[in-house]
């Protein structure tokens, strides 16, 4: 059985339903209220409507009135898609980041085709699955690695295109079906989620629930590791809750030059042990732990701050905004980590491993809008 496929897309059409910009959204997870209340008033078919609605029956309703109406239509061949999405990362880089958007078939049994890489929790994954139980249809995307080489960059202007929040999407359309079995061959397992586990479970679940060829399949780009634009950032935890005592397993290193500094100097240790910058009002420390093991997932930044009794935790992808929190009191302490490597994320996935939530930040999150793929091939 195939592992990718290329797939009927529905998507918006522009003349009907306004410019693409308009229409999409960041994934339903990171939406915040506010987020959600000006998206909803950019445009009253905002893809937001759908993956974050009140109730799953207004999503039906939206999605076939929409559909009824033209202002989502659908490819007329299968095709797979060429995605390249031009950003700026929270580090001041300009990058290109490149992925193939296709069709790839759930891993019902476990078998190692479709691995997964942090812990998921049954609260967001039952939302999800109601809602495609409702709508039939994959919404949004789910990120997947795979080892296989990076593409090519396409040079011809693209099918669609589309900028959110400063991030710019383009896709190029791919429907010969020699050029889609050469996109599809490039791809090499096992595939790795990188965002979207939720999502990627819920799919699973309908899936075992219909028994139907139609739903084996769930929306998915796929990056391949080697991609020069493929980037994890660091995501940080503030606390609210009282500091506790790290003094025995951890050897404390004061540094005077503040937090910056301290990162600096996290940055240049070995991988070898878990390190984290503390900020307190105090001031700020390197804390390490030596002999935390070999295991591949002891050895990350996140692992060791996670093991600690922490109260009140938040996340953030952002070290001022941590240390911000700790200067005006509104946090007791912050704990600023390194982000696990691509080739971490690899190894602790194919030994069967989780990392704790909140280990990665895959920048840029994919766009939800640009593509949907309904439960009917």
């Amino acid at each position: 059985m195939a592992l990718l496929k290329p797939f009927r897309a529905l998507r918006y059409d522009a003349r009907t339903a306004g410019p693409l910009d308009d229409l999409v959204a960041p994934p339903y997870d990171v939406i915040t209220a506010s987020d959600l209340e000006r998206l909803v008033g950019v445009s009253p078919f905002n893809v937001v409507r759908l993956i974050r609605p009140y109730e799953p029956e207004l999503a039906v309703e939206r999605f076939h009135a929409w559909q009824e109406a033209g202002i989502l239509v659908r490819e007329e061949r299968p095709a797979v898609w060429r995605l390249e999405e031009e950003f700026v990362g929270p580090d001041g880089a300009r990058r290109v980041r490149h992925g193939l958007v296709a069709r790839v078939r759930v891993d019902p049994r476990g078998r190692g085709a479709v691995l997964p890489h942090e812990r998921i929790f049954s609260a967001p994954m039952e939302a999800r699955l109601r809602l495609i139980r409702a709508v039939g249809a994959k919404l949004s995307p789910i990120f997947l690695l795979h080892g296989g080489p990076p593409p090519s960059p396409i040079r011809v202007e693209p099918d669609l295109e589309a900028t959110l929040q400063g991030v710019r999407s383009r896709l190029w359309r791919i429907d010969d079906p020699a050029a889609v079995a050469a996109e599809v061959g490039a791809v090499r397992g096992p595939l790795v989620i990188a965002d979207g586990h939720h999502r990627y479970e819920a799919a699973l679940r309908y899936h075992e629930e219909s028994g139907g060829e139609e739903t084996a399949y769930v929306l998915a780009t796929l990056v391949s590791c080697a991609d020069e634009g493929l980037t994890i950032f660091p995501t940080h935890r503030v606390i609210a809750g009282a500091l506790p005592e790290l003094n025995g397993s951890f050897r404390l290193t004061p540094v005077p030059g503040g937090a910056g500094e301290a990162l600096a100097r996290l940055e240049r240790l070995e991988r070898d042990h878990p390190a984290f910058v503390l900020v307190r009002p105090a001031g700020v420390v390197l804390a390490e732990l030596p002999d935390a093991g070999s295991e591949p997932l002891a050895r990350l930044d996140v692992a060791a701050v996670d093991r600690l009794p922490l109260e009140g935790v938040t996340f953030t992808p952002s070290a001022r905004e941590a240390e911000d929190a700790v200067a005006s009191g509104r946090a007791s302490a912050a704990f600023l980590v390194r982000a696990p490597t691509v080739g971490e994320v690899q190894e602790i996935a194919q030994a069967g491993k989780t990392m704790p939530e909140k280990s990665t930040y895959f920048y840029p999150k994919l766009a939800s809008g640009l593509l949907f793929s309904p439960f009917d091939e």
